[in-house]
């Protein structure tokens, strides 16, 4: 049988989920961009996309090339292996038994109630106040009382 034949249909199959590698990359891509205060617009601005390509690669719904990793790269000002950092912690080549887009949807950092807790916890310019925050939360979590 041809290369690109294959029974039922014509050419490559799409893969039925993301890889974890391009979701554990879209998700880096994306927690370096919330970090520094940066909206989806102004990334893809300055990757001379559209919001929604920046949307597709955080969600990994497209896989990201090398050269535009790269580009991301400069713009987030991080190295290229800051996007793979933790990815062999997280399950490596063992995790892809696992259900990537589960793994995915249950990340803590995916949630908008987090990202617009970072986003308003970066906003605040005032160090001292950041820090009084950050202990704030970090009381209640412990269960204790607001010091």
């Amino acid at each position: 049988m041809p290369r690109s034949a294959r029974p039922g249909g014509r050419g490559r199959r799409k893969a039925d989920a993301p890889h974890p590698v391009d979701i554990h990359v879209g998700s880096r891509v994306r927690s370096r961009r919330v970090e520094l205060g940066m909206s989806q617009e102004k990334l893809a601005s300055e990757l001379g996309l559209t919001f929604q390509q920046v949307q597709k690669y955080e969600r990994a719904a497209n896989r990201i090339s090398a050269s535009r990793l790269y580009y991301m790269s400069k713009v987030l000002g991080v190295d290229v292996p800051y996007f793979y950092e933790g990815y062999a912690e997280s399950g490596g080549i063992s995790g892809f038994a696992e259900s990537p887009v589960a793994t995915f949807e249950s990340d803590l950092l995916q949630r908008r109630e987090t990202i617009e807790l970072v986003e308003a916890f970066y906003r605040i310019e005032n160090q001292t106040l950041r820090r009084q925050m950050l202990g704030l939360a970090k009381s209640f979590a412990a269960g204790g009382e607001p010091k």
